[in-house]
């Protein structure tokens, strides 16, 4: 026989159609009415007890971002028989494609109030309880008719403002329908071999399904699919019985519901998102006991306990019947480029102090699989905050370089390692297909040494979780010949027979550079600046009420930074900060940031009132900056010095601003013709160069336009050096230019008594699809750059020696970059802006050194997700000084915590570190509302260091705790401390993070 003659492939897939066709029996008519809401989204009460009206199928209904509560009557018929299959309700919003929580969706109510379970596109039923004939039942579904904007999208959609009011989608389907286990089962045995026979090489094995599959299809008969799918299923029986070699690559499969806290949705959107599918995941526990459902991002817990208890009642249960493991214990699955470092210290505390007190479990695993890059300082928070593993997938989205591992142990800037796995079905949306499983084993780089990798399976993004689909096939392919074995299991449990079985796992060392997404460190400009302020200012707050409370028994405000913390860390999400969303999400974002500002700014002003006491007449100036400023030493308040003096001169067509220490010439066109470092006599703008330029770009990536700077956008370039204007303003030379639809503003001065340029630029930005950089040529010849990072700095080429070097052509810093020559070097230091590339011009001839290129990333104008991303007024405050990376360190906390001036005598420290390396980032009164103080330090140059820490209030104990302000945890501190007369003597290892407990004296 010629087995080619017909396309089995084909034949199967126009079969299967016909089966799934048939997978529900009999369908009974149900009765529908609709109460559509006019506004915003109403509590259960609220929307059942408002105006019902008649509804029928076939209808539009749903304007974008609108909510409609349907009332669904159905009767079971008076000859139904309960034995043929369950009854379930099926319904079809106007589904346009299959990708759950992109479009329509809803939430099935009780009549009761409880919510029951989720609807989408892949997950369209109810199972109705068991009803007798003749009995009604009756439920509501809260729809929402959510935009597309994932594919195909319309803009309008992006914010509610411009969301145009009309409906979006025909209700297509409603009926009681009997489901038919035989054909489902079929379509299952079906689709599980189907998968595997197209995966599979030509052979015996392959041959074996192949010929399983065509003599199941010659005895099914399409116009009786019904009567004929058990004997269609006994001939693919054997196929699926045969079990899988010994040496089979092991799947540990975990589901999974990545919800984005925002992003093609505002928040209160992703609120419903989580209830929709955490009752789907809770309901499907129900039906299938061995599902494990793995849930990251701390946050939507806390959503569910306020605001839907039967859910997070439900949780806990899947908890204690162990199909749900909370995971990570981070308050979200945050940015790891842009968060300071306190920031992520407190992804954890208040993530794991949640999981904790609320539901009783600690966490070991770190989730982060969608994140943009992962910070070189993350191994060592990770393992201070007792993570033992940690898990991405991101890094296989690499445009360049192919991640070499995905099994390995991740080493940070301090040397801390963690134990980390990649999924290498590169997805945390599988869906267990055959494709999937044998990519998993195909694709995995480690083995030989190893032989197990992670799949997380579930509808992802925008929510909908594992589906009783994704478990039959689980259950298919446990143990099944040519497919990889799949055991569905706890990531701890997978993690702990990783590691036991890779003891000699490879090592990458440093960051991880994500070769995509660049652009993410720079749009909406505006949040991250917001960020970077609220970050010094929650420092700055916990700082100065701790003060207060040691110095003068003022209370400490525990409930509002708490509140406030929570509210900066959700702001992190990692599409809401590398600024990825639609625009309502950032209207929502102002709100928040005016919000964060105003409360911390509250909690600051009643401690330095507290601590100014009753003094009148008197100003001094309180230093929350962790070294000296103007004479007043960090964390005290005193009179502060100015000594140094700014000259401004015009000389010719220039302006010359001089302070005895560095010497700066602004030319006829606005721009800095030089800059000569007086004390070393260097001068460090090349020859015919222009330093404070800004640059304007094309800027039209191929694929993600809000996340992506593309690697052409360098080939056109447009040099702003036309004036409008240039004056002297006091000791500000202020230079004014237009360009296309926007403006710019510049103005240049010196410190007193430092040799640092303080530039601010003032941008009025109408531009699209354009990107704005300040460019900052330096007579250095530097071939590394060094970039602030959270609790250290790391060391990036500024050539393009391999793909590695030339990918990383855009870069994220915190507050400084540093080039040097030799032991001679220059630092740019910023006050919210976090893209930067550093380089070396791609002309010049070989007689010389070539000078190094700073370029900070201003601003962008992408069109997708927020049309209007950027647009509007912006202020960019950078500063150039002449130092080292200790300098670099020291002004870069000064530009974010400037002194205040506050009315008092001053005080002194509570906290005095006698090293300037050795950098204060926190100081506190303890979680457990103890009164303990928390003193956390790390050291910033990247060299051993001691440092006298001296306490300047009656304390007795001092210890060394782990991030979790705890002693009984497995993460090893390595903090040598000697007690001394007023503290302690530190001894820390580059880079090292060291908190300590200090408890109070009891003097009673």
């Amino acid at each position: 026989m010629h087995s080619t003659l017909a396309s089995l492939n084909a034949r199967t897939a126009k079969t299967h159609e016909r089966i799934k066709a048939h997978v529900y029996g009999r369908r009974v008519a149900v009765e529908l009415s609709v109460n559509h809401l006019p506004g915003e989204p109403v509590g259960f009460d609220e929307a059942t007890s408002g105006e019902f009206v008649p509804f029928a199928v076939g209808t539009m209904w749903g304007r974008g971002w609108g909510t409609s509560w349907f009332r669904i009557s159905m009767t079971m018929p008076v000859d139904a028989d309960p034995q043929a299959g369950p009854w379930e309700l099926v319904l079809d919003l106007g589904f346009t494609y299959d990708m759950p929580g992109f479009q329509a969706e809803g939430l099935f109510w009780s009549t009761d109030g409880l919510p029951l379970k989720g609807l989408n596109p892949l997950n369209p039923y109810l199972t109705l309880p068991d009803l007798a004939p003749g009995e009604t039942y009756t439920v509501f579904l809260e729809a929402a008719s959510n935009p597309p904007l994932h594919k195909d999208p319309d803009i309008r959609y992006s914010d509610l403002d411009t969301a145009p009011d009309v409906p979006l989608y025909p209700f297509r389907v409603a009926a009681l329908a009997q489901l038919d286990k035989e054909v489902y089962a079929l379509d299952l045995d079906l689709a599980v071999l189907d998968e595997l026979q197209a995966e599979l090489p030509v052979g015996p094995r392959r041959a074996q399904v192949r010929d399983a599959i065509e003599r199941a299809l010659d005895v099914l008969d399409v116009r009786d699919v019904a009567g004929t799918a058990s004997a269609a299923r006994a001939e693919l029986a054997p196929a699926l019985a045969s079990p899988a070699h010994a040496g089979e690559h092991i799947v540990s499969a975990v589901g999974h519901a990545h919800i984005d806290s925002a992003w093609l949705w505002p928040i209160r959107e992703t609120m419903r998102k989580c209830a929709r599918t955490f009752s789907n995941v809770a309901t499907l526990a129900e039906d299938y006991p061995d599902l494990v459902f793995a849930c990251s991002q701390v946050q939507q817990y806390a959503w569910m306990r306020d605001h839907y208890p039967e859910v997070f009642r439900r949780i806990k249960k899947a908890i204690a019947d162990g199909n749900w493991a909370p995971v990570s214990g981070m308050w979200v699955e945050c940015d790891s480029n842009l968060p300071g470092g306190e920031a992520m210290v407190r992804q954890f505390t208040y993530g794991k102090r949640f999981f904790a007190d609320e539901l009783g479990v600690e966490v070991n695993e770190v989730w982060l699989p969608d994140t943009f890059g992962y910070s070189g300082a993350l191994p060592q928070i990770a393992r201070l905050a007792e993570g033992r593993w940690f898990m991405s997938q991101k890094m296989s989205w690499n445009t360049t370089d192919v991640f070499p591992h995905h099994t390995f142990r991740w080493e940070g800037i301090d040397g801390t390692r963690i134990f980390t796995h990649f999924p290498p079905s590169d997805t945390y949306n599988a869906q267990l297909f055959g494709s999937e499983l044998a990519l998993s084993a195909r694709n995995f780089k480690d083995s030989g040494p190893a032989n197990r990798s992670l799949m997380a399976f579930g509808h992802g993004d925008g929510g909908g979780g594992p589906t009783r689909e994704m478990m039959e096939r689980a259950r298919r392919v446990a143990d099944l010949e040519g497919s990889p074995k799949v055991v569905v299991e706890k990531p701890r449990d997978f993690f702990a027979k990783a590691e036991a079985e890779y003891p000699q796992a490879p090592v990458w060392v440093g960051e991880m550079y994500l070769e995509f997404h660049r652009g993410t460190y720079t749009t909406h400009a505006e949040v991250k600046q917001a960020n970077r302020r609220t970050e010094h200012q929650l420092f700055e707050a916990e700082l100065w009420a701790t003060t207060a409370t040691l110095l003068t028994g003022a209370p400490y405000p525990y409930e509002e930074l708490d509140e406030l913390w929570r509210e900066a860390l959700l702001n992190q999400f990692h599409d809401i900060l590398p600024g990825s969303s639609i625009r309502w999400v950032y209207r929502d974002a102002k709100s928040s940031y005016e919000m964060l500002d105003e409360r911390l700014e509250t909690v600051i002003a009643e401690a330095l009132a507290a601590l100014g006491g009753t003094e009148e007449g008197t100003l001094v100036a309180a230093n929350a900056a962790p070294h000296e400023q103007g004479g007043v030493p960090a964390f005290g308040a005193g009179p502060a010095e100015v000594t140094g003096v700014v000259a401004v001169q015009r000389e010719a067509d220039t302006y010359v601003l001089d302070n005895g220490l560095i010497r700066v010439v602004v030319d006829a066109d606005g721009t800095i013709g030089s800059v000569r470092d007086l004390v070393s006599g260097r001068e460090l703008v090349p020859a015919g160069a222009k330093a404070n330029l800004l640059q304007l770009h094309p800027d039209f990536p191929i694929t993600y336009e809000a996340w992506d700077i593309d690697e052409y956008y360098r080939h056109t370039r447009t040099d702003l050096t036309e004036l409008d204007g240039i004056t002297v303003e006091g000791d500000e030379v202020v230079v004014s230019r237009s360009f296309d639809s926007s403006t710019a503003t510049q103005r240049v001065r010196l410190d007193p008594d430092s040799p640092r340029i303080d530039i601010s630029t003032e941008v009025d930005w109408h531009e699209r699809e354009r990107l704005l950089k300040l460019a900052f040529p330096l007579d250095l010849h530097a071939t590394t750059s060094t970039s602030e990072i959270q609790f250290g700095h790391v060391t990036r080429p500024t050539h393009a020696n391999t793909s590695w070097d030339a990918a990383k052509f855009e870069t994220a810093a915190q507050r400084w970059v540093h080039v040097a020559e030799g032991s001679y070097g220059v630092a740019v230091v910023n006050k919210g802006t976090y893209g930067h590339d550093i380089s070396h011009p791609l002309t010049g001839d070989s007689r010389g050194a070539l000078p190094t290129v700073v370029r900070l990333s201003l601003v962008r104008g992408p069109l997708y997700p927020d049309p209007l991303a950027d647009e509007g007024r912006h202020t960019f405050e950078c500063s150039l000084l002449v130092g080292d990376i200790g300098d670099a360190t020291r002004e870069g906390y000064a530009k974010a915590l400037p002194v205040r001036t506050v009315a008092g005598a001053g005080w002194d420290p509570v906290v005095a570190c006698s090293n300037p390396d050795v950098v204060v980032s926190a100081v506190k009164l303890a979680d457990d509302r103890s009164g303990d103080v928390i003193v956390r330090v790390y050291e910033s140059r990247g060299a051993r260091a001691s440092a006298d820490l001296r306490f300047g209030f009656d304390h007795d104990r001092v210890t060394v705790v782990n991030l979790l302000e705890r002693t009984d945890g497995e993460s090893e501190t390595l903090t040598e401390v000697e007690p001394t007369a007023e503290g302690v003597l530190l001894r820390l290892r580059p880079f090292q993070i060291s908190t300590l407990r200090v408890s109070l004296r009891n003097l009673s």
